[in-house]
């Protein structure tokens, strides 16, 4: 920081265009939409990426729809990490889910506390239902157990 005075008028405009970009935002003022639309977009197949990485079996369900589906979810809604972009459109998806998403999804929440705003916890002990039997998460540790026939 070189000491000299913050110029508020230069700041709200790079807030703008940043939730343009990245949240969904209106076009600010003063900015060239086309190259702001593109940009949007280059963040967005980023995003989808990144939550692809973090959530394969999620992604992998999609197929090649995949970006496109994650775009269209997450155009208005800022980034709160892969991790946590993937469990939210998992959970707004969930009555889709391939069977492997539901079981990743299901495992993802019994290992993690997901609070409102903040970033997941670990849960010390936790048990979701997975299609076909259970996923108990114990100090971290993850184990699916077959329901009995």
């Amino acid at each position: 920081m070189t000491g000299e005075p913050l110029d508020a008028g230069l700041a709200a405009a790079q807030e703008a265009l940043v939730r343009a970009m990245a949240a969904g935002g209106p076009m600010p003022a003063g900015f060239d939409g086309d190259a702001v639309r593109a940009a949007a977009r280059s963040i967005l197949r980023k995003r989808a990426g990144e939550v692809a990485h973090a959530w394969p079996a999620l992604a992998a369900s999609y197929g090649t729809s995949w970006g496109e589906a994650f775009a269209a979810w997450a155009a208005e809604r800022p980034t709160r990490g892969s991790a946590r972009d993937g469990r939210d459109f998992a959970r707004a998806h969930r009555h889709e889910l391939a069977p492997g998403a539901a079981r990743e999804l299901a495992v993802a929440e019994a290992r993690w506390s997901y609070v409102r705003d903040g970033a997941p916890r670990r849960r010390a002990a936790g048990v979701r239902r997975v299609p076909g039997g259970l996923a108990v998460a114990v100090r971290g540790r993850v184990r699916v157990l077959a329901r009995r026939r």
